[in-house]
């Protein structure tokens, strides 16, 4: 194989207790010297089911605000389903590597879909402790079900019904964060995409690291979507940067983790923070994530929304086509 995966990595590596120099981070960044522990301010829970619409508003415009993320509960998404995707992922990476291998992104695609180890350009050749799965799951006119694993069989259908769920939650978001705004309710999704919104599942998978205290699953980063609706596993490793401090991301069981990402940060001028978020991963047991990305269409020009520029408040950022975006943001060019 052209490529050496991290989960063949991590298992050679447990067995010398060491791992390899290219993923040690910077002492800036290496996890044991960075993270803040004891007082630990949370990130805020909010109830989705709240009957009083105005105060749902409310809360969520002041933790999109002032935190770029919180977590839901009382979504309405079944237990079942939640478990049914996590074990279907799990599946996925447990087959042998030849397999996983049949769904790996070609070296020469310019979309990010597929089955890799690698998204980003690399900063001092360094490299984050995790391997990936990229599909679309929403629109049709958007899937490509090359991209999708026919193993575990019951793969397809589980994603299938979850994004039967998530769909609604991602709209609903969407409406409340343009209440929030001021605005209608329809407005901020139309000003993403409207009915061609993509819906881009990433499945992490963070193997046993020998040496966690060095190594980061993900990189500080802000996401480049819309929202993100995170679906995360028992395993803690989501951090958030708040008040120059990294702190843990309290897992809930069956809460759903909310990022604001930066095309709602440039939508709405600043009001809304893009959340600076990393990863760290354990010593014994794998950690994963399932984020679903809300991605504006490659060819939406996106800038600050006319109706919240003044005087008092002009524009901050450009406007600039969502796929030029992705461009620089991924090979770490100033946008």
């Amino acid at each position: 194989m052209a490529v050496e995966r991290v989960q063949t990595i991590a298992f050679s590596s447990i067995l010398v207790d060491t791992i390899p120099p290219e993923f040690i981070r910077s002492e800036k960044e290496q996890p044991a010297l960075t993270t803040c522990l004891g007082c630990i301010p949370q990130v805020p829970t909010i109830d989705f089911s709240d009957p009083d619409e105005g105060n749902l508003t409310r809360l969520i415009a002041e933790a999109s605000s002032e935190w770029g993320m919180f977590q839901i509960v009382n979504h309405g998404i079944p237990s079942e389903v939640i478990t049914n995707l996590k074990k279907a992922g799990k599946e996925f990476f447990e087959l042998p590597q030849e397999e996983k291998e049949l769904y790996a992104k070609p070296p020469d695609s310019k979309s990010i879909e597929g089955y890799g180890s690698k998204l980003q350009k690399e900063v001092e050749g360094k490299k984050a402790w995790v391997d990936h799965l990229f599909h679309n799951i929403w629109p049709p006119s958007a899937i490509n079900y090359q991209y999708w694993p026919k193993n575990p069989p019951s793969y397809r259908a589980v994603n299938e019904e979850y994004c039967k769920w998530v769909q609604p939650v991602g709209h609903r978001l969407l409406s409340l964060l343009s209440l929030g705004l001021g605005l209608e309710k329809n407005e901020l999704k139309e000003n993403v995409g409207g009915d061609e919104l993509k819906y881009l599942l990433k499945i992490n998978y963070y193997p046993p690291c020998p040496r966690p205290d060095l190594a980061l699953g993900v990189v500080a980063h802000t996401d480049m979507s819309s929202i993100t609706i995170l679906v995360p596993n028992e395993v803690q490793g989501l951090q958030v940067f708040r008040d120059d401090h990294w702190f843990d991301v309290k897992y809930i069981p069956d809460a759903l983790v909310i990022h604001i990402g930066d095309q709602l940060e440039i939508l709405s001028n600043g009001k809304y923070k893009s959340v600076l978020h990393r990863t760290t991963v354990t010593k014994e047991i794998t950690r994963m994530s399932w984020p679903v990305f809300l991605e504006p269409p490659s060819e939406l020009a996106i800038g600050p929304l006319p109706k919240l520029i003044n005087e008092k408040n002009p524009p901050k950022y450009q406007k600039k086509k969502y796929c030029d975006y992705v461009y620089c943001k991924l090979n770490k060019i100033a946008q």
